[in-house]
């Protein structure tokens, strides 16, 4: 039986929060009680200690992608150096890249100045680099980093890992603990959390719930994927599975075997995203992609389990590291991520002091600190460089209206495994993957 537990879910410190008890005013009014909105709760607190701030929340603070996510704190961006360039000028994409590295040691230094303890650890990432297509990739990586004049991915050799491209800008975190600690302290500095409230809709100056109106100067959507169940942003982000598995702890002699160091993470070139890290407690958590798109942007929480993509990450961890391979999985689970149409984050103002941020593709660590610190200076009305940076005000196109949208999105994910198939097979980049970029699709 596959009960869906998910590792960090347990680590949650939790407090009993009521829900709301029916409308209420605020200066100040978050949906979402995950990484975003509750950066930007304590943001907000900073910049303006006497504003009333209320979060809503329709499970607990942490139930989203900040509770489930693989644990990388990254630089990633699902966008790349060149085409940030290319749509918004080279400075802006050296500013956006250069906020992103600087992100990742804030989070550590925020994380400690709030007294949260969530197993930082910054030990950069290993992306294995076993086949020439593979190698290919690696390089493009490297090309890119170069063509802004920022700090560029390493070649590193080093048993048993083999050849990697090693990035520094990543550290290893155990997100449980550091939602669960981001709540506390915004409750204790005098943020409202309710939780058990689902927003049902967002309008100018005010959020209607199923347990009250919340009227608010301002508003903020940090529903990351959730948010496609608002009415106006349906269509702005598209809700798509990643699943994950955690293998028992392993003993110290299997991670010799295995080559990660405490704080390192690691990853691949393959099209079907792969993902892992060597947990505190010396578990390996695994995640990927392949999880299928359902229609109208539904999530439930039946779907947060597939036996199919569980069975095809523990086969990948087995292949890539064979000494974990008869370690027991002891907890499989899954979660939507935010997915915009052209894959690009955005922290959006919108009319009626509605502020929406999200579509994060999984790259949401350390985005959500960025988002949460620039929305704080927005609806505090300050002009600061974090305001100028490129993806506040990109909107992202619409994603297609179904049957369209399931059709095309569900094309893609089956097309990345044969692209993996094909390149396996030929040697050689793959044409599928080719076709599905210029065709606009990903």
């Amino acid at each position: 039986m596959i009960d869906g537990r998910a590792l960090w879910l347990e680590t949650i410190e939790r407090r009993d929060r009521p829900p709301l008890p029916g409308d209420t005013r605020a200066d100040v009014c978050i949906v979402g009680a995950g990484f975003t909105g509750l950066w930007t709760a304590l943001g907000v607190f900073a910049r303006e200690p006497d504003a009333t701030v209320v979060v809503v929340e329709q499970a607990f603070a942490g139930f989203g992608a900040s509770g489930r996510n693989g644990g990388w704190c990254s630089a990633l961006f699902p966008v790349s150096g060149a085409e940030l360039a290319r749509r918004h000028g080279r400075d802006a994409a050296i500013r956006m890249r250069t906020a992103l590295h600087d992100t990742v040691d804030e989070v550590g230094r925020a994380g400690a100045a709030l007294g949260i303890d969530f197993d930082y650890v910054k030990g950069g990432t290993h992306s294995l680099v076993r086949s020439a297509v593979a190698r290919q990739g690696a390089e493009a990586e490297i090309e890119d980093a170069a063509a802004l004049g920022l700090p560029a991915p390493e070649w590193r050799d080093r048993e048993p890992l083999g050849t990697t491209l090693f990035d520094p800008q990543c550290a290893r975190i155990s997100p449980g603990r550091l939602v669960g600690g981001l709540a506390i302290a915004a409750e204790d500095r005098g943020v409202r959390i309710h939780e058990g409230t689902t927003a049902l809709a967002v309008h100018p100056h005010e959020v209607l719930t199923d347990l009250g109106v919340v009227r608010a100067d301002r508003v903020v959507v940090a529903a990351e994927a959730w948010a496609a169940r608002l009415p106006g942003f349906r269509r702005r982000v598209l809700p798509l599975y990643s699943l994950m598995i955690a293998t028992e702890p392993l003993p110290e002699s299997t991670w010799a075997d295995i080559g990660l160091e405490h704080g390192e993470t690691v990853t691949d070139f393959r099209h079907l995203l792969v993902y892992g890290q060597r947990t505190a407690d010396d578990r390996l958590a695994f995640g990927g992609r392949g999880a299928r798109y359902h229609a109208g942007s539904t999530v439930r929480p039946a779907w947060d389990v597939s036996p199919r993509v569980f069975a095809h990450l523990e086969h990948t961890l087995a292949e890539l590291f064979p000494a974990a391979a008869g370690a027991r999985i002891t907890h499989r689970w899954g979660g939507p991520i935010g997915v915009p149409r052209d894959w690009h984050p955005a922290v959006v103002p919108l009319r009626g002091g509605v502020v929406w941020a999200g579509g994060y593709v999984g790259d949401g660590v350390a985005a959500t600190n960025l988002a949460g610190r620039t929305i704080a200076d927005l609806v505090t009305g300050r002009d600061t460089e974090l305001t100028t940076l490129p993806w506040v005000g990109h909107v992202p196109p619409r994603w297609e209206p179904e049957p369209l949208r399931v059709l095309g999105v569900n094309a893609v994910v089956a097309a990345s495994g044969l692209a993996d198939a094909e390149e396996r097979l030929t040697g050689a980049p793959s044409r599928i993957a080719a076709a599905v970029t210029r065709l606009g699709l990903r």
